[in-house]
C-alpha cells in the first residue's frame, strides 16, 4: 500500500509538472545534459591513464587533446543517454527537472547537440591521439548508448555490469594515446574502473530503489532485492583488491600505491560486508556509494603521484 501510494503521489506530481509551461533553455541545460559529474570522473581516470603510460615524462599538448577528445566523446554519450530516456526521466524525482523532461530543452536540438560532439570528440582523437584512442572512444559511446541505454537498461539487471565496459574505457584512452597499444597496464586500468562501476551504482540504487521502480527500471536492488545486491557487490569489491598489488608487481607504481590502494580496497570490502548487519539499509549505501566516490579519487590521485619513473 505505500509503494502504491508513493507512485500514485510521483504520478501526480509529475502530472502537475508537465501542466506547467516550461521556461527557455540555458546554458545550464546544455551542461547538466552531458552529465557533468560522470565526464569529471571520466576525466580523471584518462588522466591518470596517460600520466602512467608516460611514466613522468608528459607531453602536455598531447595530454590536452587526449582529454579534450575524451571529454567530447563521453559527453556526447550522455547527451544520447538524455535522449532516450526523457520519458522515463520525467517519473522520477530526481530527474524531472532535467531540461529534455521539462521541456526546456527540445529533443532534435538535444540530439543535434550529442551528434555534433561525438564527431568532434572522436576527429580529435582519431587525428591527434591514434587509431586504438579512437577506437575506444567508439566502443564507449557505442556500448554506454546502444548496449546500456537502449537494450540492457530497460531489460535487464545485468545492464549495470555491461553498461560498466564504456565507464572502463576512459582510463584507457588515456593509456594508448600515449603507447599505441594494449598491455597489462592497460587492462588493469580498465579492472579497476570496470569493477568500481557496479557496486558503487548498486548502492546508489539500493537508496533510491522506489523511484526506479516507480520508472520502471529492472535495477537488481528493484527486481531481487536488497540483500542480493549486497551478495552481488561482494566480489567486486573483492577483485579491485589484486590491482594495486599487480600495478606495483610490473613495476608500473610504487610502494605508495600498493599501501594506499590496497587500505582503502580493504576497507571498502569490510564496508561491503559490514551491511548485512546494518539496521538502516539507506544510511548505509549513502556511506557506501560515498566511500566508494573517495575510493577511485583517491586511489586515481596516488596512482598519478606514484607513477614509475621511466
Amino acid at each position: 500500500m505505500d509503494n502504491q501510494w508513493r507512485y500514485q503521489a510521483s504520478s501526480d506530481s509529475a502530472a502537475v509538472s508537465a501542466k506547467l509551461p516550461p521556461k527557455g533553455a540555458s546554458w545550464r541545460d546544455f551542461i547538466t545534459v552531458t552529465k557533468p559529474g560522470i565526464i569529471r570522473s571520466n576525466l580523471i581516470a584518462a588522466f591518470a591513464g596517460f600520466w602512467l603510460a608516460s611514466g613522468w615524462h608528459v607531453q602536455y599538448g598531447s595530454l590536452i587533446l587526449t582529454l579534450l577528445g575524451t571529454m567530447l566523446v563521453m559527453a556526447s554519450a550522455c547527451v544520447f543517454n538524455n535522449y532516450f530516456d526523457r520519458d522515463l526521466d520525467m517519473k522520477m524525482e530526481r530527474t524531472r527537472d532535467r531540461g529534455l523532461p521539462t521541456g526546456r530543452l527540445k529533443p532534435r536540438t538535444v540530439l543535434v547537440y550529442g551528434i555534433v560532439l561525438g564527431i568532434a570528440g572522436l576527429a580529435v582523437l582519431f587525428a591527434f591521439c591514434g587509431m586504438l584512442a579512437g577506437l575506444f572512444g567508439i566502443l564507449g559511446v557505442f556500448v554506454y548508448v546502444v548496449v546500456y541505454t537502449l537494450w540492457l537498461k530497460r531489460t535487464s539487471t545485468w545492464s549495470t555490469s555491461v553498461g560498466a565496459i564504456s565507464g572502463a574505457t576512459p582510463p584507457v584512452i588515456g593509456y594508448v594515446a600515449v603507447t599505441g597499444q594494449v598491455d597489462l597496464a592497460a587492462v588493469l586500468l580498465f579492472a579497476m574502473l570496470f569493477l568500481w562501476q557496479p557496486p558503487h551504482f548498486w548502492a546508489l540504487g539500493i537508496r533510491r530503489k522506489e523511484e526506479y521502480r516507480a520508472a520502471g527500471f529492472p535495477l537488481l536492488p528493484v527486481v531481487k532485492g536488497v540483500r542480493r545486491t549486497k551478495f552481488q557487490m561482494i566480489p567486486y569489491v573483492a577483485l579491485l583488491l589484486p590491482i594495486p598489488v599487480l600495478m606495483y608487481v610490473y613495476g608500473y607504481a610504487g610502494i605508495f600505491y600498493l599501501i594506499i590502494s590496497s587500505l582503502l580496497s580493504l576497507m571498502w570490502l569490510y564496508l561491503t560486508l559490514k551491511g548485512f548487519k546494518a539496521k538502516d539499509d539507506e544510511v548505509w549505501a549513502k556511506q557506501n556509494f560515498l566511500f566508494s566516490i573517495n575510493y577511485l579519487t583517491v586511489s586515481l590521485i596516488v596512482l598519478v603521484l606514484n607513477t614509475t619513473h621511466l
